[in-house]
């Protein structure tokens, strides 16, 4: 049975303001200005160390210390203002009717993203989650969507499916042997990144999937 393979931030949620407040919390502990929520969600999608490094321009000796102010400050901040993006609980609960597996692949940690998951009520229509640390790398290496698979129990991904608004998931599931869908409504950027799919919202894919 194909699966597909959600991102998170940028593809299921908007995470940026979240996510600003707590680059913004490290830095003010370091007595660093506060950024722009759009400059910190530039700097998204590569897992938490390098977003924390981007961010830190002024005093990269400091990076230990932030990557861990930053962890406890999301962990407090998490669901302060990340909601769901339009049609994504309907699309995740035709799309598990219809009989797809569907699991998350992000490089986001897992201790944020299953609290997340079950916050914003869809965590019951996910089968898996594969986070940042999980896996031997972080995408745009195929290692997190090949470990999905496993514990979906999938040998063959054919007619299998990364989703996702960055290069990084387009990569991932170029390398991993499944089909690719943009989301055009993310933060993210998909650089040369080919994809077979772009939509505007993931009921558009749901369609595609269970409509042919």
């Amino acid at each position: 049975m194909p699966a597909v393979f959600f991102d998170l931030d940028g593809t299921l949620i908007d995470s940026r303001a979240d996510l600003a407040t707590a680059v913004n919390l490290m830095r003010r502990d370091l007595g660093l200005q506060t950024l722009p929520t759009g400059v910190i969600a530039g700097y998204v999608g590569e897992g938490l160390r390098l977003l924390v490094q981007r961010a830190l321009a002024e005093q990269p000796q400091a990076l230990d210390d932030a990557v861990a102010r930053t962890r406890k400050h999301y962990r407090a901040h998490l669901l302060d203002h990340t909601v769901l993006y339009p049609g994504v609980s309907e699309a995740l609960r035709r799309i598990g009717e219809g009989g797809l597996k569907c699991a998350v692949v992000t490089n986001k940690p897992r201790e944020f993203a299953l609290p997340i998951l079950t916050g914003l009520g869809i965590a019951d229509w996910i089968e898996t989650v594969v986070g940042g640390g999980d896996a031997t790398a972080l995408k745009p290496d195929p290692a997190p969507v090949f470990l999905a698979a496993r514990q979906l129990g999938l040998a063959d991904l054919s007619g299998s499916w990364m989703v996702g608004d960055s290069f990084t998931d387009l990569e991932a599931g170029r390398r991993a042997g499944v089909h690719c869908c943009f989301c055009r409504y993310g933060f993210g950027d998909p650089r040369n990144e080919p994809y077979g799919l772009a939509v505007d919202s993931l009921l558009e894919l749901a369609r595609r999937l269970l409509d042919g």
